[in-house]
């Protein structure tokens, strides 16, 4: 009699992973989703995903200038066991996130050869020139180094041509 419980509680379970899998259209971490902003609270951003789902963008994960009613893509960060979705607008995952990293830094050095910016630089400047953490930046810096992209100097980083 315990086995048959022990049997019929995880069906039970597993009808609610599928029922909550359902309810989220099989969106899965990591997938690409177009987000709407819908309104700020104290947490981040209440967000329509796919014109369907709700979601939040907690405020650690904003690096540019969100308005409501503004659309934009991101990406499905956790779903957790409540149903709720988080969402991020940078991908997920550890090297897609430095090489979305070091791009915006690669970008801004092709406009002028040299930036501006180092590992000793302030949060602050970090996040209002290039919209990303300073630990963020720092670990970009370290792999385009590391690449032989970049000469650290002592007060700007310069592209290596």
């Amino acid at each position: 009699m315990e086995l048959q419980d022990g049997l019929y509680e995880d069906s039970q379970e597993n009808s609610q992973n599928e029922l909550q899998n359902d309810s989220q259209g099989g969106l899965q971490e990591g997938d690409q989703i177009n987000l709407k902003i819908v309104e700020q609270t104290p947490l981040g951003y209440n967000v329509l995903i796919d014109d369907e789902f709700d979601g939040l963008l907690f405020n650690s994960e904003v690096y540019q200038d969100i308005e409501e009613g503004m659309e934009t893509y991101g990406y499905v960060k956790k779903i957790r066991d409540d149903g709720k979705i988080d969402v991020s607008l940078r991908p997920q995952g550890f090297r897609n996130v430095i090489d979305s990293d070091a791009d915006v830094i690669m970008r801004k050095l092709d406009e002028k050869g040299f930036l501006m910016l180092t590992d000793k630089s302030s949060p602050e400047s970090i996040k209002f020139r290039l919209q990303m953490s300073k630990k963020a930046f720092k670990r970009a810096i370290g792999g385009l180094y590391k690449d032989k992209k970049i000469e650290l100097k002592e007060d700007r980083i310069e592209l290596i041509k």
